[in-house]
């Protein structure tokens, strides 16, 4: 289940279209109503990533999630690492503030142990191997991954109208790379990982959140309307035909008790 809500290439989300390879549409998120819910689970941890090696699983996460490469694709393990380098890299200039025209960002991810994810009842090896990090001696497994950006705008996506007054630059902030694996769609980690960006959001006096979602996108819908989202203006049919994607609806949420 490929998530959405993402940038560019190295710039500001992940992206491959400079090989190009075709992608699904990053945009929102396409997780639903649970099956065997993991988001009350004491065993889940939705953390702030800042470590490499936990970074480096969750650009393993987002290649799984968003990257449409075929089994039998040529050197398909080259490229996926290739694609994997390129993304981390990226995170951590984005999370050390060094991408021009963002504030704070931050890479939230789901995380739970490697034993607990063994031991559920789906086919997790590769997974398993491929976002696997270590953090006080315990091996755990990237689940889930997305951004919290702190800018006015995001490139190439329509930008939100709020706040109206004086501190769009501090106090907006955009979702973007949303994705769960896909062996646990529908188990509650999409709600996990917005929930979390409401509270880091918040913290930073951010008052309005917004979340690009592809208006084919019903699951994704489901997910931000369910989490207070509404509908704030869609993008023109120009852009998305100039841009090669499905159109993108806009959505916004107010954080709560946050005035400028």
């Amino acid at each position: 289940m490929a998530l959405l809500s993402s940038p560019r290439p190295l710039p500001t989300h992940f992206s491959d279209s400079s090989l190009l390879v075709r992608r699904r549409p990053i945009t929102a998120c396409q997780v639903c109503t649970p099956k065997q819910p993991l988001h009350h689970s004491t065993l889940l941890n939705v953390p702030e990533a800042s470590a490499e090696d936990e970074l480096w699983a969750a650009a393993c996460l987002r290649v799984r999630s968003f990257s449409n490469l075929k089994p039998t694709t040529f050197g398909l393990q080259d490229h996926q690492r290739f694609l994997a380098e390129r993304e981390f890299e990226a995170i951590k200039e984005r999370v050390s503030g060094k991408r021009k025209g963002f504030g704070r960002v931050s890479c939230i991810n789901a995380t739970v142990p490697l034993s607990h994810l063994l031991s559920l009842s789906v086919s997790a090896d590769d997974l398993c191997a491929s976002c696997k990090f270590t953090t006080n001696g315990q091996d755990r497994v990237v689940v889930g991954t997305l951004d919290l950006n702190q800018c006015v705008s995001l490139p190439d996506e329509i930008a939100g109208s709020r706040p109206k007054e004086i501190g769009a630059d501090f106090a907006r902030a955009y979702l973007s790379n949303v994705c769960v694996a896909k062996e646990l769609h529908r188990t509650g980690l999409g709600h996990a990982l917005v929930a979390k960006s409401k509270l880091v959001a918040h913290d930073w006096g951010i008052s309005d959140l917004y979340v690009h979602v592809a208006v084919d996108n019903e699951p994704a819908k489901q997910l931000y309307t369910k989490s207070g989202f509404v509908y704030e203006c869609d993008e023109p049919a120009w852009q998305a035909r100039f841009l090669d994607r499905p159109r993108r609806l806009l959505l916004w949420f107010g954080i709560p008790g946050v005035q400028l």
